[in-house]
């Protein structure tokens, strides 16, 4: 007798529990009359579907008369078929019995058919707070893709790459559009250095097939197109870019951009350039000298070529008034990871010390200079040696050796001869 009456006050606990709960959880209408307009356009739920595309985001205004006076009234919008929600909500607002609001709000729709054309979706539209609830009638979407479009799927390199090298880049596009694009073409730009690349990558269609029964119908008005396995609707290809060797070390951008006559998409990359051109390829062992006055102050400049191939050099020194710096050679050709030596006289006229800069450059760009000090101080230091020089030893013995004989040649010609002595005849 006791486990039946317990068994008819939990029967009875229930049902009561489940009224309650049905009382709660039906709310009573917060709005009448309502309307919904779909980017501008006013939308019949019961005859209507609403065409909208990929990426794009549609306004949606929501008009209505409100029943009850209330506050915290909310009207919500939202797309169910996604992976993501797809919705938006109004601020919190009062409403009061028998007057119109109109509140506005948008969707994003996003980028998800793969493998389809088009889809369909359903748009949901609630006005509501905590003790009204209004559900309006669901509107059915068909979502589109974008008429024409493509998408850099991805564009990807090296971490690093050194001047003077090529810098290989990886480049994926996909047709994401309704339509299918003809003669794409992959560009990419590194603007910061001035290098540029392009590259065909063909034609995509919109969906690929593997056979007819996949063939989805075809838009060009052509009913009697077959599948052709060949047609794809992604591309790959690489792309090369030639790095200056005197670009300066640091990370730049690198600019992909696909394009067609009817589509273009882009992407970036950023790429870190090391430069080991920039490090001292121009080095002189010998920085500072000391001479006299009018004395010649020479330097061995030593011009390192680190690159891979023959490099013609310009060398530049840089003179003032009162000093004059000059090069034995202004141009050399130094091969490839060669080097090679140069030398730099410099001579003043006046006391003093002197800074001076050797420039080198090539293809008339700087490629690197050292800076060399000269400090002249005294007099002019005699050139002749402390010697006898032979040659004037010689010369002063032959004139003697000249005035001897005209001394003697002139004696001879002034001597008188004597007269011969007569004899006279003798007879016997």
């Amino acid at each position: 007798m006791e486990t039946k009456k317990l068994l008819v006050s939990f029967m009875a606990l229930t049902a009561f529990l489940l009224l309650a709960t049905a009382l709660v959880s039906a709310k009573a209408d917060l709005s009448t009359d309502e309307r919904v307009y779909v980017g501008g356009v006013i939308v019949d739920p019961s005859t209507e579907v609403i065409s909208v595309v990929e990426g794009e985001t549609i306004p949606i205004r929501v008009i209505f008369d409100s029943l009850v006076d209330t506050s915290d009234v909310k009207v919500r919008a939202q797309i169910d078929g996604y992976n993501v929600d797809i919705e938006d909500e109004t601020q919190r607002f009062d409403v009061e019995t028998g007057k119109r609001y109109s509140k506005a709000l948008s969707l994003k729709i996003p980028s998800e058919l793969d493998d389809q054309l088009s889809d369909d979706a359903t748009l949901e539209i609630k006005i509501f707070n905590r003790d009204y609830e209004t559900e309006l009638q669901n509107i059915e979407v068909r979502v589109q893709r974008d008429s024409y479009k493509v998408m850099v799927m991805s564009a990807d390199t090296l971490q690093y790459v050194k001047a003077g090298q090529l810098l290989p880049i990886d480049v994926v596009i996909k047709n994401v559009g309704y339509n299918d694009l003809s003669d794409l073409y992959v560009t990419a730009t590194i603007a910061d250095i001035g290098v540029k690349r392009r590259a065909y990558f063909g034609d995509l269609v919109a969906i690929e097939c593997n056979n007819d029964d996949d063939l989805l119908p075809r838009h060009d008005g052509d009913s009697t197109s077959t599948c052709d396995e060949d047609e794809e609707e992604v591309a790959s290809g690489r792309l090369f870019l030639q790095i200056p060797e005197d670009v300066k070390p640091g990370v730049y951008t690198i600019d992909v951009e696909a394009s067609s006559d009817d589509a273009s998409a882009s992407d970036s990359a950023q790429i870190a350039v090391q430069n080991d051109f920039m490090g001292e390829n121009v080095i002189s062992t010998t920085t500072s000298r000391k001479v006299a006055v009018g004395e010649d102050a020479e330097y061995s400049i030593l011009i390192v070529n680190p690159t891979n191939k023959l490099k013609v050099y310009r060398i530049v020194p840089e003179s003032s008034s009162d000093l004059t710096v000059t090069a034995e050679e202004s141009v050399i050709a130094v091969p490839a990871g060669s080097s090679k030596t140069v030398k730099v006289i410099a001579s003043s006229d006046s006391e003093g010390t002197y800074n001076f800069n050797v420039n080198v450059l090539s293809e008339e760009q700087l490629v690197g200079k050292v800076t060399l000090n000269v400090k002249v101080e005294g007099t002019k230091k005699s050139t002749s040696s402390p010697q006898a020089n032979p040659v004037v030893v010689l010369t002063v013995v032959l004139a003697i050796i000249f005035v001897v004989l005209l001394i003697v040649l002139l004696v001879l010609i002034g001597k008188k001869p004597e007269k011969s002595e007569e004899f006279g005849e003798s007879y016997y």
